[in-house]
């Protein structure tokens, strides 16, 4: 039986919902306890803005050498969320951008830290959100994290 706070670590990457007028940068966390991530990015548009989605990937938590994946990823997206629920299988890439249009919108990538650049210590995974010079656009980022190994509590993502 899956129970999801002993499997799967919850991760607030934007502390809440914040503006994408002048862009985001997501906390970033660890992978080193990581079969996989997921960045869910949850959008609410009143301005139309191709914002985009980035995932990248750094050598510690507090973002040093910061770089841009290089491996395509899985991608989900339900650009209107206040009429359906499913989320569709979007083209794999490195980025994605929501449509530019005025609508709630959410957008999964999955990210497998096998891909990250482990040769030279990459094993953390950030994310930014594109500047939308909106300030009535918003959006709110959660990393959920499947941990290798599962436990009533599993061990903190945001430290080296």
């Amino acid at each position: 039986m899956i129970t999801l706070p002993e499997n799967f670590k919850i991760v607030d990457a934007s502390a809440g919902p914040v503006t994408t007028n002048g862009g985001v940068t997501c906390d970033y966390v660890s992978l080193k306890n990581v079969n996989k991530a997921w960045i869910v990015a949850s959008f609410t548009q009143a301005v139309g803005h191709a914002t985009g989605i980035d995932p990248v990937q750094a050598v510690t938590v507090a973002g040093g050498s910061v770089k841009a994946i290089t491996v395509v990823c899985p991608i989900w997206a339900n650009e209107a969320t206040a009429t359906t629920d499913t989320l569709a299988r979007q083209t794999d890439a490195i980025t994605y951008n929501v449509a530019a249009d005025v609508t709630k919108k959410q957008v999964v990538i999955e990210i497998d830290p096998a891909n990250f650049d482990q040769a030279n210590s990459f094993d953390v995974l950030g994310c930014t959100i594109d500047n939308s010079a909106q300030a009535t656009n918003f959006v709110s980022v959660l990393y959920i994290l499947d941990m290798r190994y599962k436990e009533d509590v599993p061990p903190a993502a945001i430290t080296d």
